[in-house]
């Protein structure tokens, strides 16, 4: 079974969430595709021990055979490749790697340099394998750094799936094939504002989904309410405590400290796993 947590805002929780649901059910594999600023790694604590580049297709121009007839850079929807006079600039940052100016090019003047743009890096922790993905600085394109770690998805294990905050292209990306999508959230007017936004999303994709209310108590019951109106079940509500938050600030996961809190992210998982039979 694969689960993925997301939320529509940043902070809200959803790397809590994740490295707590993983450690309370153990013999899991753990996908970090927050490739921008992973940190799940603070909690799980697997020691890496592979590395593997992640690369890109980027154009080169030959200009022995360019013409400069502008196609490829009228094509471009990114302005990639840009036509002055006897010159062709390409902008490998800009680049989507989609192959089109190949294909409209008439001269069969386009080939294609390898362009690293991250890394995936592997480590087991206890009865976890873990996987994350790590974006180099200055780079713009989270997706296919996300597209090779969910190659590594191992469909015999349950895998738990932490996703970048938003609802963008890497979001869209980490989440679809997903058996279920637990939505983390908190009771702000901001909170439920985005929450509705992935709720959108997960909709749209036909992915079952749920809420967990992380902080409950710092704001009002407005997200509680629009989950009974929508008929989305809440699995689970994190209460604001100062324990929680200490433990937290020193990278300890709450179910490593606590066998309440343990058995109660198992029975999350519990609930999930009886409602994809379903």
């Amino acid at each position: 079974m694969i689960i993925s947590i997301a939320s529509g805002k940043g902070g809200t929780g959803k790397t809590t969430v994740s490295t707590n649901l993983a450690l309370s059910i153990g013999k899991a594999q753990f996908i970090d595709c927050d490739v921008e600023e992973p940190n799940a790694n603070i909690f799980i604590k697997a020691k890496i021990k592979e590395r593997e580049d992640v690369s890109v297709n980027i154009p080169k121009i030959d200009e022995n055979k360019c013409d400069y007839c502008g196609k490829c850079s009228k094509f471009c929807a990114y302005n990639a490749l840009a036509v002055v006079p006897s010159k062709i600039l390409v902008f490998p940052e800009l680049c989507h790697s989609c192959g089109g100016c190949g294909i409209v090019c008439p001269k069969d003047a386009v080939s294609w340099n390898k362009r690293v743009i991250g890394r995936i890096e592997y480590g087991p922790a206890k009865d976890i394998n873990f996987y994350h993905g790590l974006l180099n600085v200055g780079e713009m394109q989270a997706v296919p750094v996300i597209k090779s770690l969910k190659k590594k998805v191992n469909k015999n294990m349950n895998v738990i799936v932490d996703v970048p905050p938003g609802t963008s292209c890497p979001v869209i990306e980490s989440i679809s094939g997903s058996d279920y999508c637990i939505l983390v959230t908190e009771p702000t007017p901001f909170g439920l504002h985005d929450l509705k936004l992935a709720v959108e999303v997960v909709r749209h994709l036909y992915i079952p989904f749920g809420v967990i209310i992380n902080r409950e108590g710092i704001g009002d019951n407005r997200v509680e309410f629009y989950c009974k109106r929508e008929n989305i079940p809440i699995l689970l509500k994190i209460p604001e405590r100062k324990k929680i938050a200490n433990l937290y600030s020193k990278g300890i996961a709450l179910v490593n400290e606590s066998h309440e809190w343990h058995e109660m992210f198992g029975l999350v998982f519990n609930r999930i796993k009886e409602e994809v039979k379903t």
